[in-house]
């Protein structure tokens, strides 16, 4: 495409010489202005259900009352100051986030992953036993996004673990961010090589084969990094052991385990977080997406004892944890639990795994909660890709994306209506159907 053609695509002008955006993202189908709830409108008012809320975003919808007017009142009071002074919520939202971490589902709600626990390094009770938590546990680092949670938790096991057991092990497919030391973290080797010399100290096994995890460790390694779903991989879900196995591994060599929940976390899978399914405490959990329902917010936690070696100066962000993006975070934590977010997700996400499954071409769903991916068939694709049906269902007004070449991945909000579940069934279904 020339520089004009995608000066145009970005409502900047053709006119132009160039266009005045960076064009990393490549030229845009849609120009979105305006969204309420499931609903999106674009710059000539089609309107569309976005299925895919910005990769897992916007879990309460888009411009959520709540949300909106929580931002317009803490924008009204105080909207940033430096991290060398405290500010109001941020102290609030970590609370909360302790709270959910150590609140698991109970029996017979925990879903696909479900099973046994494992109290886990650190000697924590075990959080089957109770929804509700009694004490502290961790501590919070607030960060911009997911990418900068990742950085700082690599940190934080770094100079927890210290030097020679800097490595850190992840999983092949994997994704955990665009910065340099993310990047490596990421098993996704067609990524690195433009941006070699990448970080070292990192190393990648099979996913869902803790055997090859073993494998991959030799005294250097000090910390595991995985995601309870690989969401960009795929929506990759490992077997109902695997979390559990990998705790075990842990324990058994003295590793911090590393759970990257920056899609999977803030209710999207059915529980707070994806772990949870497992039963399993981590270490570290990394978190961001759902979050802010919007507003640029991530955050790390850990356990305290592995907290605690931050000092001051190891560690910050001008930005990280403002009052704007703390006050946004501290709304979609109160909305979500007063919806019971995970039971909504757990219930949407069955209606919309059912009515895909209906759905003649589509083979298999996989994924939990409202993080689906539903794999078409060869005869369903007829030479096509996931992202040309994906492109096909934007024609007909739904927003999904091609997560791999014979897959579409799912990310509805979880205030998602069944009305709105079925109208999006109805349009893959055409978009399935559709002439190549």
């Amino acid at each position: 495409m020339k520089n004009n053609e995608h000066a145009d695509a970005v409502n900047a002008g053709a006119a132009l010489e160039f266009c005045p955006m960076m064009s990393n993202y490549g030229a845009p189908s849609l120009t979105l202005v305006e969204g309420k709830g499931t609903e999106v409108w674009d710059s000539s008012g089609v309107r569309y259900l976005d299925f895919l809320c910005g990769l897992a975003v916007t879990s309460l919808g888009h411009s959520h009352p709540v949300v909106a007017e929580a931002i317009c009142e803490q924008a009204h009071t105080l909207m940033h100051v430096s991290n060398l002074y405290n500010t109001l919520p941020g102290p609030e939202v970590a609370i909360t986030l302790d709270r959910l971490l150590q609140t698991f589902p109970q029996p017979g709600e925990a879903g696909p992953a479900a099973g046994t626990t494992n109290t886990g390094r650190g000697g924590a009770t075990d959080p089957m036993l109770s929804a509700k938590p009694s004490k502290q546990l961790g501590q919070v680092l607030f960060q911009n996004s997911g990418a900068e949670a990742n950085e700082a938790a690599i940190k934080i096991a770094r100079k927890y673990n210290g030097r020679g057991r800097h490595v850190v092990l992840s999983a092949m497919r994997s994704f955990h961010g665009r910065t340099l030391a993310t990047l490596h973290a990421t098993g996704q080797p067609e990524k690195h090589d433009t941006f070699q010399p990448l970080p070292e100290g990192f190393r990648h096994a099979a996913y869902n084969d803790v055997g090859a995890m073993e494998a991959a460790l030799d005294p250097t390694v000090g910390a595991i990094l995985v995601e309870a779903i690989q969401g960009e991989g795929g929506v990759n879900t490992p077997d109902p052991g695997y979390l559990r196995d990998l705790r075990a591994l842990c324990d058994d060599r003295s590793l911090l385990l590393i759970l990257d929940e920056i899609q999977t976390g803030i209710a999207r899978t059915g529980a707070w977080f994806g772990f949870q399914h497992a039963g399993i405490m981590p270490d570290i959990v990394t978190m961001a997406k759902g979050l802010g329902n919007g507003m640029p917010i991530g955050a790390v936690w850990a356990k305290r004892e592995v907290a605690q070696v931050l000092k001051p100066g190891d560690h910050g962000s001008t930005f990280a944890g403002q009052p704007l993006a703390a006050a946004a975070a501290r709304a979609v934590l109160a909305v979500m639990e007063e919806m019971d977010a995970p039971a909504v997700a757990r219930e949407r996400g069955a209606e919309l795994t059912a009515g895909l499954l209906a759905l003649d071409g589509v083979e298999s769903v996989r994924g939990a909660g409202l993080l689906l991916a539903a794999e078409l068939s060869e005869d369903a694709l007829r030479g096509r890709t996931g992202a040309d049906v994906s492109a096909a269902c934007a024609e007909r007004g739904v927003l999904v994306n091609g997560v791999t070449k014979t897959s579409l991945r799912l990310a509805p909000p979880i205030t998602v209506s069944s009305a709105e579940i079925e109208e999006a069934i109805r349009i893959i279904d055409a978009a399935i159907k559709a002439e190549a």
